[in-house]
């Protein structure tokens, strides 16, 4: 791959382990990784050269990395970049907070490599359309964005044009937890109004259409969490 075609992510984390486990991974993707241990030097990185997408760590030594993310969106050159912040901080007000000064997405330490990968993906798709793959895959799902085909372990899944946005949005953002109306905003458009019992309806006609024999070596992919909403998670029950 021309390496000019290739995206520039730029990973702002202190532990030298977990850096080197992100460069590993991402750097097999086939993006090109540079490293910053602290937010001042991260902040330098992104001034000298402008990544595509950054990961960033919450807890950061000379610089935070919510202050970084704040400086980032007050900048005109900086400001539509995506971050992806790594927080150890579980509490929802936390999570809240760097969602609101300007994060796209955050992940909860530990987490599962592959999920970041996938959410790296999504964020790029998401800011670069131009870029978007013509495929999405999932375990052994796989979805054909030119032909509007579903598969699961090389089988036809017949989807309606509802489901298959469903599923979309869900295959763009595996693990991530999403209220019915979130989903209603995403899938049926926030001009237009749509019961949200009408979400359970489709999600219940995806379940069907993904795993039509109910069998034990079928796992249902759609995680219902409770008071909440809806997730694309292999830890489906």
């Amino acid at each position: 791959m021309d390496t000019e075609l290739r995206e520039k992510i730029l990973v702002v984390e202190d532990e030298a382990s977990l850096r080197e486990l992100l460069q590993y991974n991402l750097e097999k993707e086939g993006y090109r990784v540079t490293l910053a241990t602290d937010g001042e030097d991260g902040l330098l990185h992104v001034e000298e050269n402008k990544p595509d997408l950054i990961v960033l760590d919450w807890m950061l030594p000379q610089v935070s990395g919510i202050e970084v993310c704040r400086r980032l969106r007050r900048s005109n050159e900086t400001k539509l970049i995506p971050i992806l912040m790594l927080t150890a901080k579980g509490e929802e007000a936390d999570m809240v907070r760097g969602l609101s000064i300007g994060a796209d997405d955050y992940m909860t330490k530990p987490f599962s490599v592959v999920e970041l990968v996938a959410r790296v993906k999504a964020l790029l798709r998401r800011s670069n359309p131009a870029r978007s793959e013509e495929s999405l895959t999932y375990r052994d799902l796989t979805m054909d964005l030119r032909t509007y085909r579903v598969s699961r372990a090389g089988s036809e899944v017949h989807v309606g044009p509802t489901e298959f946005k469903l599923l979309r949005y869900f295959m763009e953002n595996p693990g991530r937890v999403f209220t019915r109306e979130q989903l209603l905003d995403a899938v049926w458009g926030s001009d237009i109004y749509v019961e949200p019992r009408t979400v359970d309806v489709h999600i219940r006609r995806l379940r069907v259409a993904l795993n039509p024999t109910g069998g034990e070596d079928c796992r249902d992919y759609i995680r219902t969490v409770r008071s909440a909403g809806y997730a694309l998670d292999d830890s489906a029950e």
